[in-house]
């Protein structure tokens, strides 16, 4: 990918994530997603705040917790709010129907959660991560140290490749675990899968997003698309 198209990409990210930001309501508890473009709408509402935007985040990362920090975001915890108003998160990819696969940045367990406990949940990309079918980007699952290599030969009895992320220097996730990248191809029944992965001893999340987000606003050439 050539710079100009990168530069390209990342207007579109700003573009969604501030379409996104201007959604947020004085009062609102926040979900404050982690990635790329919704670091961008974290950045917006930071600007938000200092202009007077009263808020509370929820932060989805201990990287989303210390953006926030910086910018002067005052947060709180589920303990504290467990019904979250709205929740802005970015996605690897996003289907017709708002399926997702997300958890490439390696925090799908806890935006898993924030995005089921958030009455809205606003998922922002780019164009490029707008699908027909999901699959083309390798599905994160996040596991138990103790049982990858079962739970890895078990995923690929599923038809997946899988790999553990990090390899000999594993990645390890803000919950203690690892992730594997599972690559399945063009997954024609999202749901079913969910339900295999899910039935899997050891597996403690994974990245499919199924029937969980109210709307996406990708960003597309100069404008942004609402789905």
């Amino acid at each position: 990918m050539s710079a100009s198209e990168i530069a390209a990409l990342d207007q579109e990210k700003q573009a969604a994530a501030r379409a996104a930001a201007e959604l947020v309501e004085s009062g609102s508890i926040v979900g404050l997603g982690s990635g790329s473009t919704a670091t961008y709408a974290i950045r917006f509402l930071g600007q938000r705040v200092r202009e007077g935007l009263e808020i509370v985040g929820i932060p989805t990362s201990q990287k989303t917790k210390q953006l926030a920090e910086q910018l002067g975001i005052p947060l709180s915890t589920l303990d504290e709010h467990p019904q979250i108003d709205i929740d802005i998160d970015g996605a690897d990819e996003i289907d017709r129907q708002l399926n997702l696969i997300k958890g490439g940045g390696g925090a799908l367990l806890r935006e898993k959660i924030i995005a089921s406990a958030a009455r809205r949940f606003v998922v922002v990309g780019d164009s490029s991560k707008q699908v027909a079918h999901l699959g083309k980007f390798p599905l994160p699952v996040e596991v138990i140290p103790f049982a990858q290599s079962l739970i890895s030969k078990r995923i690929a009895g599923l038809g997946a490749q899988v790999s553990l992320r990090g390899a000999g220097n594993p990645y390890v996730t803000d919950e203690g675990h690892h992730i594997l990248d599972c690559t399945f191809g063009e997954i024609a029944d999202p749901a079913a899968l969910a339900e295999k992965l899910r039935a899997i001893p050891g597996v403690v999340e994974h990245g499919l997003f199924i029937g969980m987000a109210e709307m996406a606003l990708i960003g597309k050439d100069r404008g942004v698309i609402l789905i």
